[in-house]
Order: C-alpha cells, then sequence, then structure tokens
C-alpha cells in the first residue's frame, strides 16, 4: 500500500517521504518539511493516533488519518486530537489524493514573477503569452512549482516526472530542464551544484 501510494501522488507531482513505521514517520517529521501527514491509525513501534498527536502539538503539518476501524468513537478521537480528516479502509487512491488535496488547498494555477501555471489545464503562460511547454515540460514545471523553495534531486525529479519504473539516461532531467529555462527564462531554476535544482521561493 506504502508503495501503491506513492506512486499516484508522485504521479500527481508530490515529494513524498515514506515511513514504515510511527517513529519513523516522528523522524520524517522533524527532519523534513512535512505539508500533510497521511497516517494509519494502526502503525507499528507508534500508533497512528500517537504520531497525529505528537505533530499536532509541535507544528503546523495538516494530518490524515487512515483506518479499518469502523467505530465512530474512534473516528471522534482521532479529530479531538486534531486530525484534519479520516478516511476509512478500503479507498480508492483518487478519492485520498482529492481529499488530500483539499487539505492542502491547492490552487488551480500560481503565478512566479511573470509566469502563470494552470494546473488544471496543464498549460503554462509567460506574460500572458502560451509557453507552448511539452507534456514533460509542463509536469517538470508543475513539480517545481508544487516544491518551490526545496532542491530537487535527479532522482526525485525522474520518479515524479518519468514515473517510477523509468529506467533510461538520468541526464533527460538536464535537458529538459535547459528546454524549460529557454522557455521560462534561465534565472527561475536554480542549479545547486552536487544537490540538484530548485524553483525561486519567492512568487
Amino acid at each position: 500500500m506504502l508503495k501503491i501510494l506513492q506512486a499516484y501522488f508522485q504521479r500527481e507531482g508530490y515529494n513524498v517521504f515514506l515511513a514504515e513505521d510511527g517513529e519513523q514517520a516522528i523522524e520524517i517529521f522533524y527532519s523534513e518539511k512535512i505539508d500533510l501527514a497521511i497516517l494509519d491509525w494502526m502503525m507499528p513501534l507508534n500508533s497512528g493516533i500517537n504520531v497525529c498527536k505528537e505533530i499536532k502539538t509541535n507544528g503546523e503539518t495538516k494530518v490524515l488519518m487512515l483506518t479499518a476501524k469502523s467505530d465512530d468513537e474512534d473516528e471522534l478521537q482521532a479529530l479531538i486530537l486534531g486530525a484534519d480528516d479520516y478516511v476509512r479502509k478500503p479507498f480508492h487512491p483518487g478519492v485520498l489524493i482529492t481529499r488530500a488535496k483539499k487539505l492542502l488547498k491547492e490552487e488551480h494555477h500560481i503565478v512566479i514573477g511573470n509566469i502563470k501555471v494552470d494546473f488544471k489545464g496543464k498549460i503554462a503562460f509567460k506574460n500572458e503569452g502560451n509557453l507552448n511547454l511539452t507534456k514533460k515540460e509542463i509536469d517538470l514545471l508543475s513539480c517545481f512549482v508544487r516544491n518551490r523553495g526545496n532542491i530537487l534531486s535527479r532522482e526525485d525529479l525522474l520518479v515524479n516526472v518519468w514515473g517510477i519504473d523509468y529506467d533510461g539516461d538520468d541526464r533527460t532531467v538536464d535537458t529538459h530542464i535547459r528546454r524549460l529555462r529557454e522557455k521560462i527564462g534561465e534565472d527561475l531554476i536554480q542549479t545547486h551544484r552536487g544537490l540538484g535544482y530548485s524553483l525561486i521561493k519567492e512568487k
């Protein structure tokens, strides 16, 4: 289930961290910038409800609880401890992603400088003119926008844009970034030697 959900969210352009137990989830929470935590109630080592309490006590990260439990008292307990939403198993991944997007209040479009990205229409404009980006270029730009300010490695970009099963040359990332820079402007995507790339943080 972890791998399935990771693939779905990465296909939507999100940077995903996996935790196999509650202790690992807490470590990730403190070491990374997490906008949304999706927690299973029955995680080993430390339960999802305890992790939810820890997260909500020490930050503003949104929490979505997953559980096979059907007792309304459990749902009430999760909400009292600060969970922002609650999804019962079994569920359709598309439903989960939609609920996650609502929690994140994802914008349908965003403006960075003179660039406007329309996520829903999968189109980008510069000074109101259509940039005519290819599918890979718009997916790449969308990935940068959703993770703006964060450094994304080649591997991060390959998984998010080309898919977890891609086995081609990782230099294709550099090629596509070069072409994207030519269209949107050289300064919007920054290179961090030995680490990866990032989109400038300022809108």
